[in-house]
């Protein structure tokens, strides 16, 4: 099994997890200004990636200069990863390869926790992403 395949219930049943869907983590996080860079890039590809509509576009045109600008900000904290195999517990199918990851060290050349893992929506789809997303967060 992969990252992918779990199902939202399956996850949650599997890991004996308790969803709480009240909690806002962000909401005393400031927001941060683009840069002019990632702005004048978003606003030549936003439009461009729904066009083409497919989750591939989707990627590479709007979240990965997102990702490209966070590790701008903090190129001596955090490295990035993209479509790398993250296999951390076959047997209970913590295995697949990721979306992004982004990890606390500036390590570029494997991946050291602590992680962030960025999953994308499934065809615009957020629920069908979530089981994937918490099999990565526990992973």
């Amino acid at each position: 099994m992969a990252y992918s395949d779990f199902k939202l219930q399956e996850v949650v049943r599997k890991f004996g997890l308790t969803i709480n869907e009240k909690v806002d983590l962000f909401a005393d996080t400031p927001e941060k200004e683009a840069s002019s860079i990632l702005d004048t890039v978003l606003k030549t590809n936003v439009s461009l990636a729904l066009a083409i509509n497919t989750e591939k576009a989707r990627s590479e045109m709007i979240i990965a200069p997102v990702l490209i600008e966070i590790k701008n900000i903090f190129t001596e904290e955090i490295s990035l990863f993209s479509g790398v195999d993250f296999n951390v517990d076959p047997e209970q199918g913590l295995n697949g390869v990721c979306d992004f990851i982004i990890s606390k060290s500036p390590e570029q050349l494997f991946i050291t926790s602590p992680i962030i893992t960025i999953v994308e929506a499934k065809n615009e789809n957020i629920k069908v992403g979530l089981g994937q997303c918490i099999a990565e967060m526990i992973a």
